[in-house]
């Protein structure tokens, strides 16, 4: 079974590399471990570069129309406003952030791509074998399940492995990766929200330490609060009363539809390229989910891989890795350092604080929001222009 790219993880990231290439008329064969979504995933912040990449595929007006539009966020400490935050110069086409749980924003890029090949996602396929002989590259893959599993072969003359943190094409290659853990835990849920915020975020800024609160669709709100050590069976009540101690809002812990703790860390791979295989996504680099740049670097990885692969495959030799993959991965993994530092510090302002220190922080944070050229150069960091 021989295609042009072979895609390995059928996630937002592959997903939408599968639905460039085939649009350009690319031949392409998506292989997805999963027989089912996942309903309950973390991401749900579509920034404004990574909608412009979605509309290269037909799906960011649906989007938008199926999402929430945060062009406001604010931060609050002790009950009181510190300080606001516009995204409405950000970017003209999308002057906002979308909020959109990933299962939907994966079933419409899944749409799109079987729109262009109905064929072209494969599931219950786990790759178990990888190799390159410097013209084409055979992945060897489990089908089936337990009782009746089965080998099958695909051939492409270049694998894109989305197959995510934990990356089984990653380690067949034997490709290094390097991490930095950080002592930042939290415990996210969704709630209905009676609450007074409407379409707003909001970051609470508290001496126990943040709160972070983002609209969702169906008048659903997401809270996740950072803690100082991994929570422990930790259920939507523990969660409600969490966010009440620290905020003095008390979400219904009836109505949370899911609760996920986690703690972070960072990896980088030491190449994204490695003869006709390439790593992107979290697979090549994964970043704190606080800020929620992740899946949207990932789609910036394809936008930019795809011109690469259709250059690639026009060409010939065993020297193409080197000529047409060398650029893409410098900047894309300088791109994905730029993520992580963000996101330090995304994490560090995050913190637990003592009063005295809280109070100058804050007032820090007003400043910056009431000086309009810093706002704005702040806003469009936030949203990875």
């Amino acid at each position: 079974m021989a295609t042009d790219v072979l895609i390995i993880g059928g996630g937002p990231v592959g997903l939408y590399l599968a639905a460039l290439l085939l649009q350009d008329g690319v031949s392409v064969r998506l292989l997805e471990q999963r027989q089912t979504r996942n309903l309950h995933s973390r991401a749900i912040g579509i920034h404004p570069p990574a909608l412009e990449a979605l509309r290269k595929v037909r799906i960011a007006d649906t989007a938008v129309k199926d999402g929430v539009r945060i062009r406001d966020g604010m931060a609050v400490s002790g009950g009181k406003t510190v300080g606001t935050m516009s995204f409405g110069r950000v970017s003209e086409a999308f002057p906002f952030v979308l909020a959109l749980p990933q299962f939907r924003t994966e079933q419409l890029l899944e749409e799109r791509v079987c729109q262009l090949d109905r064929d072209a996602v494969v599931r219950g396929v786990r790759a178990t074998q990888v190799t390159d002989d410097g013209g084409r590259v055979t992945v060897v893959a489990q089908t089936g399940g337990v009782d009746e599993r089965q080998e099958a072969e695909f051939a492409a003359s270049l694998v894109v492995a989305a197959d995510g943190a934990r990356s089984r094409v990653r380690d067949l290659l034997g490709v290094q990766v390097r991490t930095r853990n950080y002592p930042d835990h939290y415990l996210m849920g969704d709630f209905q929200d009676p609450g007074p915020y409407g379409e707003k975020a909001v970051l609470f800024l508290e001496p126990g330490g943040i709160v972070e609160s983002f609209p969702l669709p169906g008048g659903i709100r997401r809270w996740v609060v950072r803690l100082g050590r991994p929570a422990r069976n930790a259920g939507p009540a523990q969660l409600a009363e969490l966010v009440r101690d620290r905020t003095g809002i008390l979400p219904d812990a009836r109505t949370g539809t899911m609760v996920s703790a986690f703690s972070v860390q960072s990896a980088l791979t030491t190449r994204m390229a490695a003869g006709r295989v390439v790593l992107i996504g979290d697979a090549a680099h994964e970043i704190s989910p606080i800020g929620g740049q992740g899946m949207n670097l990932g789609w910036l990885d394809a936008q930019a891989l795809s011109p690469v692969i259709r250059s690639a495959l026009a060409g010939s030799g065993k020297d193409w890795t080197d000529r047409h993959f060398t650029g893409f991965d410098a900047s894309r993994r300088q791109a994905a350092i730029l993520a992580r530092r963000q996101s330090e510090i995304n994490m560090m302002l995050g913190r637990p604080l003592p009063g005295p220190l809280l109070a100058l922080r804050n007032l820090g944070i007003s400043a910056a929001a009431g000086t309009p050229a810093v706002n704005r150069w702040v806003a469009r960091r936030f949203t990875m222009q």
